[in-house]
């Protein structure tokens, strides 16, 4: 096995090395912000906004302080009542049925396709009932949920959509007639976060609501800046979210780059198909044919009583990797008793149980991963 002292220390995510390639760049921002004095809603923020609509080809984007506010914001938007069910995949991270609990909507929790771990949109259908009125799909990993029957149901049922399409920013989806849109852009509303490590990412918190409605769209707006359309003028109870414009200058840098960061995880991720494909007891991330896969995590599915030594034989050799996630929405102590679950969700427990997401980010070089690979390999020789 080649030496990791050869080809660097491997990190789980390289925000540093990015930052240094991007560093005249970015600093010059942020000495501009620190010139203007102009911290919050300065005008880094709106070209931000406006940028990334353009990028995403979307007409209204709502830049909130992160990615579980804009969770909220959309769900305040649409005037959900008490009580109103909303479903919601049971592999996700807790973000996405946290807001749906602390607004007093009732969390219907479903399990999601084996292949690509997004929302399962045939248990989508048996679990409406009269009291349904959204549903969230989350883009898990990198890739869009299979969102061409989730849409026609919910609009046969007079049922929302709000997306969370936090992992997968520059991710696309292709209807039958050939129709593309971005992750994000295909329901009422979708959500992004601007967490460090996502694809865009900041260098603190930082989110954002996207709608193709201009009334939802002014109705985000309004709730993000304390229920006011003018100042002092509140006409509905709101919150207080925004990105600050010190974060909105260095995403305007890196969202210039985000088609080469996609690229460059997207070689990442082929460079470990060809290297792990061969090892029997490793399954390899599914492409689901009408998405693409931006790879926000490569993850990896081995036989769950050999997981655990995995990730010890992997920490020995100096490659770190994680879990996403240990433990399904229904065996977190705050959500057992909270809403309604649909099916056995046995989908989700093999998932928790064998899941093993690697190193992956922009930076990876491929005598990196071909280390990482053979240190796999190796292990289950």
């Amino acid at each position: 096995m080649a030496s990791q002292h050869t080809i660097g220390q491997i990190q789980m995510v390289d925000l540093k090395n990015q930052y240094l390639k991007n560093k005249s760049a970015v600093d010059q921002a942020i000495q501009v912000c620190l010139d203007e004095t102009s911290f919050i809603k300065g005008p880094q923020v709106a070209l931000f906004e406006r940028q990334l609509a353009t990028y995403l080809n979307v007409p209204h984007v709502i830049s909130c302080a992160n990615g579980t506010d804009a969770l909220q914001l959309a769900m305040m938007a649409l005037d959900l009542k008490p009580n109103d069910e909303v479903i919601v995949p049971a592999f996700t991270y807790v973000a996405t049925a946290e807001v749906i609990a602390l607004l007093g909507l009732k969390p219907i929790i479903i399990d999601v396709d084996p292949k690509t771990f997004t929302i399962n949109k045939e248990l989508v259908a048996e679990a409406i009932t009269p009291q349904t009125r959204l549903v969230v799909p989350v883009h898990l990993f990198g890739q869009c949920a299979d969102m061409g029957g989730i849409l026609d149901l919910c609009q046969a049922n007079e049922i929302a959509i709000v997306e969370d399409a936090a992992q997968a920013i520059g991710a696309s989806y292709t209807f039958p007639n050939g129709y593309v849109l971005a992750a994000g852009c295909l329901g009422d509303l979708g959500t992004t976060s601007f967490f460090p490590s996502k694809n865009l990412g900041c260098f603190g918190d930082g989110g954002a609501v996207f709608t193709r409605t201009e009334e939802l769209a002014c109705k985000v707006r309004m709730i993000a800046n304390h229920g006011q359309a003018r100042k002092y003028e509140h006409e509905v109870v709101g919150i207080n979210s925004r990105l600050d414009s010190l974060q909105a200058a260095i995403l305007l840098i890196k969202l210039k780059s985000l088609a080469t960061y996609t690229a460059n995880r997207q070689r990442a991720a082929a460079w470990y198909d060809n290297l792990l494909n061969g090892i029997s007891e490793v399954e390899i991330p599914y492409r689901a044919p009408n998405s693409t896969h931006v790879f926000h995590q490569y993850t990896i599915k081995v036989p769950a009583k050999k997981r655990d030594g995995l990730i010890e034989f992997l920490k020995q050799n100096g490659i770190p990797s994680m879990v996403y996630y240990p433990k399904s929405l229904t065996r977190q102590k705050a959500y057992q008793d909270v809403g309604r679950v649909v099916g056995d969700l046995s989908v989700t427990h093999e998932l928790c149980q064998r899941v093993l997401s690697l190193p992956m980010h922009t930076e990876l070089t491929e005598p990196q991963i071909a280390y990482i690979a053979e240190t796999i390999t190796t292990y289950f020789a």
